[in-house]
């Protein structure tokens, strides 16, 4: 379990996160998410010891991550992907870290099997692809076998059957009862793969709840009519209370279900030709709920 209480990180003068309190649980994947310069990279750093609070505390497992003798039985994390030594070959990568932390080099082919990585080992990391750097990365965020796992927008460079892969591999470590913390700005996998999110926007908490509930409210539906009386439909929408757009081929109505359109239209003798009810996605809520953060503050991270 990661919890984070009343952090607050500033850079000279910029305030990148402010008093920001969440906790993110086991046995969930749970989605880190903000607009850019939220303050989320700054905050996976402060949990994971790389930059001191200004004020506040992290713990993972109830202790700051610093305390953790050999940090990768505790905490699994990848932050850049980028961030590795070309010249090293991925085994050489993985067995370098598997030394320093009392882990046996079996588990090295072991994870390197696990990310797809298995005929790779021996290459040369700078001739890596990107989406095969994030799969390194993911390797050594395994390595240790943690009951914790860190991941800053793992799937950049993936190809599709990579996001596939991650997606399959961040549920069934959740599954296992671990702890798992998704960062990703992009919308559509992180519907299909979270099971709560954390929302901040200024370095602020916006919301720590399941993502339907989240995204229930920031849900407007619309209903879409069409009908060959849009005018006297319309009419009768607006005198109920309906918000109502009126395009060349049809109505869009807010503020009434499809239901209840029906039925004023059955009341007032209009034929219906279409009544369909459309939901915003998840990315359409995030940015309904966050338009108001999104003017971050300058040196933020």
């Amino acid at each position: 379990m990661i919890e984070v209480i009343g952090l607050t990180k500033r850079y000279g003068g910029k305030t990148a996160v402010d008093d920001l309190s969440f906790t993110v649980r086991p046995g969930h994947v749970t989605g880190f998410l903000g607009p850019n310069g939220a303050g989320k990279t700054t905050t996976l750093r402060v949990i994971l010891g790389l930059d001191a609070p200004t004020a506040g505390a992290v713990t993972v497992d109830g202790v700051p991550f610093r305390t953790h003798r050999r940090g990768l039985h505790h905490v699994g994390a990848l932050l850049d992907a980028q961030q590795v030594h070309g010249g090293r070959s991925a085994q050489a990568h993985l067995a370098a870290l598997a030394r320093s932390n009392g882990i046996g080099r079996r588990r090295v082919g072991e994870v390197l099997a696990e990310v797809g990585l298995a005929d790779a080992g021996h290459r040369r990391i700078g001739g890596f692809s990107l989406g095969m750097k994030q799969r390194l990365g993911i390797a050594a965020a395994l390595l240790g076998d943690p009951p914790v796992l860190m991941f800053d927008e793992p799937i950049n460079g993936m190809d599709p059957e990579g996001v596939r892969w991650v997606r399959h591999l961040f549920r069934s470590l959740a599954a296992q009862g671990r702890t798992v913390f998704l960062s990703s700005h992009l919308m559509t996998e992180m519907e299909h793969t979270a099971d709560h999110l954390v929302v901040i926007g200024q370095g602020r908490l916006i919301a720590a709840e399941p993502l339907r509930a989240f995204a229930d409210r920031g849900t407007r539906q619309r209903v879409t009519v069409r009908t060959p009386q849009p005018a006297v439909l319309a009419a009768a929408l607006t005198a109920a209370g309906a918000s109502v757009d009126t395009a060349p081929d049809h109505l869009a109505v807010r503020g009434l279900s499809a239901e209840q359109i029906g039925a004023l239209a059955f009341a007032n003798a209009v034929e219906l030709h279409e009544l369909a009810t459309h939901t915003t996605s998840l990315e359409e809520a995030f940015m309904e709920i966050t338009a108001g953060h999104a003017d971050h503050l300058a040196g933020s991270r």
